[in-house]
């Protein structure tokens, strides 16, 4: 163990520091791996632009975790294990093992019985949920993190560390499209191509989708969908303003009926839930996958006469990490077109941070590096 590790240290909004912190003492049920790359989320830029939001604020700390600030960012993440605690006994967390880190904290992470959810399979909503890299003790914009030895998610050698990094954002997109209730054959229309957006795109292919519309402004991404395998990108600007709305016409067109199967809703705002409802076929399924910044409003008969499912979700269990595993190893996956950028942890802030604020629309992924001995496989 050295002395020092550097980490990103989250202080409040737009202070975040790359600092030499002392490194946490790896306990009997957890490792201690080194950082191979860690993504940067959308929530660590609304952390730095308006938090904190999951950390816990100046003067207080988390009442479950003990966290207080600074917090180490970071929480989409892959290394190497470079020592295991006396007490874990699972013979694929070795020293060398190569893993990716599920950072979603619940009760058997706090040692407590589980709440309601976590009895009913739903740790992801658990009522004491904290994150690695948010409101927990250590985070991926490091050298090193010390974790649970239950968050490691081993991964196999056809899967880089690269692709291990991804697997947290692409969890979510796994989540969502099995939770929606998504079918083989059936049809679905995704609202934003933004991360999210192209990785459940990227997936529905896995799940055998017949037809895959995504709606989207930005040309770059628009392109990104076109070349992720998109059946149909449709511009809603492009349209005249007045009258059917552009993407449900279009939508219907394309799948040669009344509606999509399941509408992915990943923008968030109040012009694409409306489309949401209407390009959703009688019976079919609105799911919404983004994290709102203000209340919308919802006309409920436009489900009710129609009998349309409106459900949503968040984060993933350790099903959709393991299904995610075995779609990965059978090579249907081109997970690593999503990584736009690779940068070394010297740079997080210039070229990783403030990038995606200023050049947002250039990125889907960027992936930060720490420094890696040669000996490691990337």
């Amino acid at each position: 163990m050295t002395s020092k590790i550097t980490a990103l240290q989250y202080y409040g909004p737009r202070d975040v520091r790359l600092e030499q912190v002392k490194p946490k003492i790896c306990h009997r049920d957890e490792v201690r791996i080194q950082i191979a790359y860690c993504g940067i989320c959308g929530s660590d830029i609304h952390e730095y632009l308006g938090g904190p939001i999951f950390p816990p604020k100046q003067g207080e700390q988390n009442p479950w975790t003990g966290q207080r600030l600074p917090v180490t960012l970071g929480h989409e993440m892959s290394g190497t294990i470079v020592e295991v605690g006396a007490s874990v006994s699972d013979p694929r967390l070795q020293t060398g093992a190569r893993v990716a880190v599920n950072p979603a904290w619940n009760d058997r992470h706090h040692g407590l019985d589980p709440c309601t959810a976590c009895q009913l399979d739903m740790p992801n909503v658990c009522k004491r949920y904290a994150s690695y890299g948010l409101s927990a003790a250590g985070g991926g914009l490091a050298s090193e993190i010390v974790v649970k030895h239950f968050a490691c998610i081993p991964l196999p050698d056809s899967v880089s560390l690269k692709v291990g990094a991804l697997m947290e954002p692409l969890a979510v997109a796994w989540h969502c499209i099995r939770i929606s209730g998504f079918q083989p054959g059936q049809t679905a229309l995704i609202l934003g191509a933004g991360p999210i957006g192209l990785a459940i795109l990227m997936l529905l292919h896995v799940w055998n989708a017949k037809t895959v519309v995504i709606s989207e402004v930005t040309a770059s991404r628009k392109q990104m969908a076109k070349e992720f395998g998109a059946d149909l990108v449709v511009d809603p600007t492009e349209y005249p303003k007045g009258g059917l709305d552009p993407v449900v016409v279009a939508t219907q067109a394309a799948v040669q009926a009344d509606g999509v199967d399941v509408c992915f809703d990943c923008t968030g705002l109040q012009s694409t839930l409306d489309t949401a409802v209407a390009a959703a076929r009688p019976g079919g399924t609105v799911f919404n996958v983004a994290i709102y910044e203000q209340p919308v409003s919802l006309n409920l008969n436009a489900l009710t006469l129609t009998e349309k499912r409106l459900t949503g979700g968040i984060c993933y269990t350790d099903v959709d990490f393991q299904g995610l595993i075995e779609a990965l190893e059978s090579g249907k996956v081109a997970a690593e077109k999503l990584i736009t950028s690779v940068v070394d942890l010297d740079d997080v802030i210039d070229k990783g941070l403030l990038e995606l604020i200023q050049n947002k629309a250039a990125h889907v992924k960027i992936l930060i590096r720490p420094s890696q001995p040669r000996s490691v496989r990337l």
